[in-house]
């Protein structure tokens, strides 16, 4: 039998006092620290909603902690807002060539799936393997030579092969009549046409069932010859004079606001919510009435110091006008989602006004009005404070 020696005893007599606080603190902070990787699922929840065409913008790729992906997504929900959209970067998931971490994207798709939200993804972000050697300075992670046409078609084929069933809806790039969202190259009609075409067949043969939406353009008044872009009505003639109709099943608009009001003339030098009509009239002049329309991007901003910013007031009035019109005027739209839900993390600039919830999660007065709107609440149509219940 080993006895504990008198100096040990001693020891522990005099420092018994702090090993007990060091403990409590410990087990305090662990109390006080929201879990990290651990999220556990709830019951297979349900989004109860009187207008399915309401969805948001969601930005959770870049969440380090799962609970995080959770409680926006259980936001999301208890909005009323049955679809997100959500940004998966290749450049994320195949980091090296045929090498696929799909770990953040599951996480997403899980709690997505148990709060009863459907996804539209967003696919983009080119990872290094895929750029050839260049020497330009300003080249980005936008930058997709035609030599890697085929590694993104297989990447978007795999992603879709994945989650069939659950992501049937997928946007092909971001913006591409910006040379930024092109890889600060000329922007290139006929070379994103080039694009859809690889990944159209590819794609649909992984999931039959999947809906591949043309990328959104950037509402811009850039004309022919700009470095910085093209209009974006002049880019979508472009596309189909390059017969793009035949490799996209839908179309993905961004359509914001800026001081206009919701229901503000679509005039041709003006960027409005309305501006969306205008690319509506080119997909019918070029046949392609049947397809719908999914706009993937909109809202008001409410900084107090950005030029193309309004009052609280007025951007929540715009934002319930624009989803009003969208419903009397605009059968061909099937989804209208609100940039953005939340950010990871402040911006400390206007783009954080673009929110409906901050990064610490408090709600803010248009997130209130929008679920109000979309389940059916009644709402005073002069003061909006957190709707009771829900």
């Amino acid at each position: 039998m080993t006895r504990t020696s008198p100096l040990a005893i001693r020891w522990i007599a005099a420092y018994w006092p702090w090993i007990v606080r060091v403990s409590l603190l410990w087990i305090t902070l662990l109390a006080l620290t929201p879990p990290g990787s651990r999220a556990p699922l709830e019951p297979p929840q349900v989004v109860e909603t009187s207008k399915p065409q309401v969805c948001v913008h969601t930005r959770l790729i870049d969440e380090v902690f799962e609970w995080k992906i959770q409680r926006s997504l259980q936001l999301v929900r208890e909005m009323g807002a049955n679809t997100i959209v959500e940004f998966f970067p290749w450049a994320y998931i195949e980091n090296q060539e045929n090498t696929y971490n799909w770990a953040q994207a599951d996480r997403i798709v899980r709690h997505a799936q148990n709060q009863g939200i459907q996804i539209i993804a967003r696919m983009g972000f080119v990872p290094e393997w895929a750029h050839p050697e260049i020497d330009d300075l300003y080249s980005t992670l936008n930058y997709l030579p035609d030599e890697s046409f085929d590694d993104f078609a297989d990447f978007v084929a795999q992603f879709a092969a994945r989650y069939a069933g659950t992501i049937d809806h997928i946007i092909i790039w971001n913006e591409p009549n910006l040379a930024f969202e092109w890889g600060y190259r000329d922007v290139d009609p006929a070379g994103y046409v080039r694009l859809l075409q690889t990944v159209y067949g590819p794609v649909h043969a992984a999931n039959p069932d999947v809906v591949i939406l043309a990328a959104p353009l950037a509402p811009t008044l850039e004309p022919p010859g700009s470095p910085h872009g093209l209009n974006d009505i002049l880019f979508l003639q472009a596309l189909y004079e390059e017969d793009a109709g035949t490799y996209f099943d839908a179309l993905a608009m961004h359509t914001y606001g800026f001081t206009d009001s919701a229901g503000a003339a679509p005039d041709p030098p003006t960027l409005n919510f309305r501006r969306a009509e205008l690319l509506r009239e080119v997909m019918e002049r070029n046949g392609d009435a049947e397809k719908p329309v999914f706009i993937t991007e909109s809202g008001w901003n409410d900084h107090p110091r950005w030029t193309k910013a309004v009052r609280p007031s007025t951007r929540i009035a715009n934002t319930i006008d624009s989803f009003n019109w969208a419903e009397e005027n605009w059968p061909w739209l099937n989804k209208l989602c609100i940039w953005a839900l939340r950010y990871p993390a402040p911006t400390f600039s206007y783009p954080d006004n673009f929110t409906l919830v901050t990064p610490d999660f408090q709600l803010k007065s248009i997130y209130y009005a929008i679920q109000a709107y979309a389940r059916g609440w009644e709402r005073s149509d002069t003061l909006w404070l957190p709707a009771p219940g829900g």
